[in-house]
């Protein structure tokens, strides 16, 4: 650390600032640092914050806290980069006050003290015009009449602090900061194969059978439609249904075999529909408050353009055959990965900037990133930096199911949301040990769990029994305990059907089309719109860090408490996780926030029946019948 100043232990801060830590617009945020020099000389410090591409810093003062320890808040107004740091610089006026003070209280003679004092005032140039003007008028004062009186004033001491010239001032290294739209920490996902949309049985569905739809989706209370690939298919070597080596007549294969002679990355599959369509979803998800996030898979068929535009963007086996993607002991012969260390590497990495570009000039603002952990992590800060410079509001999913440090480096390099281990977090212990690890320190402060209950390439064994139990518990531990969640479409239809000893549907959507009855018999939507009404009516589950878990004394019942930012909201809940009946203590430990005052809680509201029951004795008593509801969750009342 250059500087007459020591700047340590930075909060909050992500290896040592090499990433940045993320935050939500207009929420405030809290720093804290140790600051500290040499000698008796009383000191100050600041936070100053701007955008990358901005050049004017802000700042807010710190305040000293205990033990040389500082603290102070900020609010960064807009989207996007930023860095901020923090600076330290001595207050000479401060220090000279603090000495002049004790002098006079002990009857020492002041005169050249005063005359330092006014010294110091002359020197004064930095402040605006009000603070320069009462340091004169205070400076002529005391030279007029010779009284010390003007030298002591409580407004000049704070125009100096403005004024007066920061020689030793000194600055911790520049510290990276993301600010995302509240969307980023706050969203329940719908995923659909739009090929799959249309009613009539076999019929390849289009983007107006998306749009049909949408009241539905939106009826349920989803805030993003999610898109798997879009784009034309290959034919050579295309996969056949249930993930056949040979495609039969008349099979569409897996979209996410990338590309045709119809186009690439940049097309859409002719039979979905054209441009103007895409962007009639577009405009119809923003008539129901919803938006569109597409799947970004970066690997190609045999037959997309790059392919025979840039056969050396891939990669050769001894034989002179193009290498085809695989996962040993699974091969997809369907699909080709680009080589990014290849010899003209720079300008696949600008084509594939620009085709997330482009989409951005579509009006998409989300994208899931299918498998990031297969590509070069470098790329992918890289890539997501180019984008957000030109569009701060686009938001990237990581869909890596794979070690928990490679997922958590993708958090921490740009991805604004990460899929989890939740799908497969069954036990009371492992779920509430993930939770605590995600809502710890310091991967709250750059992971945001996605919490998936199923996806078109998972279909959790706990699912496999088709039991409305299971499925109400799942999409309720989701959806309460994470504020970002989503279900895969047949979800709500309680589909199950799986290859045996296998999580992979049976006659899986990704190798064929489906046609639905989307109000058959059975389905579980009224639970899950209640639970997004629920979540859109408490802010308490618009956020997941701020989760405690509650000491339920049964190993198949989760307690929790979840409070809102400000925490004027605070949700009580048990959700249970086995199908038997439940009588248990429900501790309730949290406070209320009304008008500026925590209050304990008096009593609870049940969110879905509006059901009162007073506190008594820090808890409530509850019964929980799976069959009927797994979830007992409550509004607490101050």
């Amino acid at each position: 650390m250059s500087g007459a100043f020591h700047i340590e232990d930075i909060f909050p801060i992500i290896d040592g600032g090499r990433f940045p830590v993320k935050r939500i617009r207009g929420e405030a945020i809290e720093v804290w640092a140790d600051i500290y020099r040499d000698g008796h000389e009383i000191i100050d410090a600041a936070i100053v914050w701007r955008r990358e591409q901005d050049r004017e810093w802000q700042r807010v003062p710190m305040t000293l806290d205990v033990n040389d320890r500082w603290h102070g808040t900020f609010t960064p107004s807009e989207l996007g980069r930023h860095v901020y740091a923090i600076e330290a610089w001595t207050d000479e006026f401060a220090t000279w006050r603090h000495g002049f003070d004790l002098k006079l209280k002990a009857g020492q003679d002041v005169t050249l003290d005063a005359l330092e004092g006014a010294e110091l005032m002359t020197k004064a140039q930095s402040g605006g015009a009000e603070a320069s003007a009462f340091i004169v008028k205070q400076c002529e004062a005391y030279l007029r009449t010779g009284e010390t009186e003007p030298l002591r004033s409580p407004k000049l001491r704070e125009a100096m602090a403005e004024a007066q010239a920061r020689p030793d001032l000194t600055r911790s290294a520049l510290l990276p900061l993301m600010i995302d739209r509240e969307r980023a920490r706050n969203g329940a996902w719908y995923e659909m194969i739009p090929r799959s949309q249309s009613k009539v049985p076999g019929q390849h569905g289009t983007f107006r059978d998306c749009i049909e739809r949408l009241p539905d989706i939106a009826a349920m209370g989803f805030d993003v439609l999610y898109f798997t690939p879009i784009h034309p298919i290959g034919v050579t070597n295309r996969k056949g249904k249930n993930n056949a080596l040979t495609a039969e007549p008349g099979d569409v294969g897996s979209p996410y075999a990338i590309g045709g002679a119809e186009g690439g990355h940049d097309a859409i599959h002719p039979d979905l529909g054209t441009l103007e369509d895409f962007h009639a979803v577009i405009a119809a998800c923003k008539q129901h408050d919803m938006e569109v996030a597409i799947d970004i898979a970066v690997q190609c068929s045999p037959d997309h353009p790059w392919v025979k535009q840039h056969p050396n963007w891939f990669k050769r086996r001894p034989d002179g055959s193009m290498k085809y993607a695989e996962n040993p002991p699974k091969k997809y012969q369907d699909i080709h990965n680009p080589d990014f260390d290849c010899d003209d590497a720079g300008s696949l990495w600008n084509a594939l900037r620009d085709m997330l570009l482009y989409w951005c000039d579509q009006g998409v603002r989300i994208f899931r990133i299918d498998n990031p952990h297969t590509k070069p992590l470098r790329f992918w800060e890289w890539a997501i930096h180019e984008v957000q410079l030109k569009h701060p509001d686009a938001l990237f999913l990581a869909e890596a199911f794979t070690r928990p440090k490679l997922m958590k480096g993708l958090a921490k390099l740009g991805f604004s949301q990460s899929y989890t281990y939740f799908t497969w977090r069954t036990a009371k212990w492992e779920i509430e040990q993930y939770l605590n690890e995600l809502c710890g320190y310091p991967e709250r402060e750059y992971y945001r769990p996605n919490f998936f209950v199923n996806t078109p390439d998972i279909l959790p064994y706990h699912l496999q029994s088709g039991e409305p139990w299971m499925f109400k518990s799942r999409v309720a531990l989701a959806s309460m305990l994470s504020s970002v969640y989503g279900i895969y479409n047949g979800f709500e239809l309680l589909e199950h059907e799986a290859i045996p000893g296998k999580e992979e549907y049976l006659d899986s959507e990704k190798y064929e089309i489906k046609t639905r009855d989307w109000h058959k018999p059975g389905n579980i939507i009224p639970y899950i719109t209640a639970l997004n009404s629920a979540r859109r009516a408490n802010p308490a589950l618009q956020q997941t860090a701020n989760l405690r878990f509650m000491p339920v004394d049964n190993d198949n019942i989760i307690g929790f408490v979840k409070t809102s930012v400000d925490g004027s909201n605070a949700v009580a809940g048990a959700i249970a996780i086995s199908r038997d009946p439940y009588e248990f203590w429900l501790p309730i430990d949290t406070q209320v926030t009304v008008a500026g005052e925590k209050k304990n809680v008096a009593a609870v509201e049940n969110i879905i029946t509006g059901e009162r029951h007073g506190v008594e004795w820090g808890g409530i008593r509850l019964r929980i019948d799976p069959q009927r509801d797994p979830a007992a969750l409550f509004r607490c009342l101050a």
